[in-house]
């Protein structure tokens, strides 16, 4: 199949799951400063989006999203070390032009998966978890997403590790959104250094509205 066989389809498969998932983290940024506005309408959407069948499917569908980019990352990476074979080791000066994130960008995905997986057992392991499985943890905080905001980072260790994260979920996507658009054929001569702009300034905004629930919550001001 050509998504698997080509190094142009499996870029393909890379970015649009990868722009996928920067959608939905504009939507989980948007939702999560809610917490910092209103108790209640923040804990209203957790109610809603709880363990409803279309939360559910979503979920599902976006943890599928996640397998595939980083199987693909990693298959990429596999095969394009293969394609350099030894010359790698030859090179000891890295070329000015090649942006750190782009000759950092398989460690910058394990730090960022690293943080999903954190970030999946501090919230959704307590509240959609715990909706589907009642015995996993107590029921009737399932929804009180706040709470668990407000219990996460009371720990300044989960503070400084969320920190650590959103600084290499940042570099890596600002990164990711410009090459995922080149890699689908839409960024031009052109549009190239637009599309650049563009993606900063989306994932700058995206990351501080994660940045501003992590430490409006530890400095006490929500």
């Amino acid at each position: 199949m050509w998504l698997c066989n080509s190094s142009i389809g499996r870029k393909v498969v890379m970015s649009v799951t990868g722009i996928a998932l920067v959608l939905f983290l504009a939507f989980h940024g948007s939702m999560n400063v809610v917490a910092l506005i209103s108790e209640k309408g923040y804990n209203a959407i957790c109610g809603f989006l709880g363990a409803n069948w279309y939360a559910v499917a979503a979920t599902a569908a976006l943890g599928a999203l996640t397998v595939i980019h980083i199987v693909y990352a990693f298959w990429l990476t596999i095969q394009n070390r293969k394609a350099r074979g030894n010359n790698r080791y030859e090179v000891t000066d890295k070329p000015k032009k090649v942006e750190w994130a782009s000759q950092n960008m398989l460690v910058l995905g394990i730090i960022v998966v690293l943080g999903m997986g954190l970030h999946l057992y501090n919230f959704w392991a307590k509240m959609m978890l715990v909706e589907l499985l009642p015995c996993a943890g107590n029921h009737h905080l399932a929804t009180d997403g706040v709470y668990w905001i407000r219990h996460t980072f009371e720990n300044p260790v989960y503070v400084v590790l969320y920190i650590v994260w959103l600084v290499a979920l940042w570099f890596h996507l600002t990164h990711g959104f410009w090459s995922a658009l080149q890699s689908l054929g839409l960024s031009g001569h052109i549009w190239f250094n637009r599309w650049r702009v563009i993606g900063n300034i989306f994932v700058t905004v995206i990351v501080l509205m994660f940045l501003a629930v992590v430490l409006g919550f530890a400095c006490g001001l929500a």
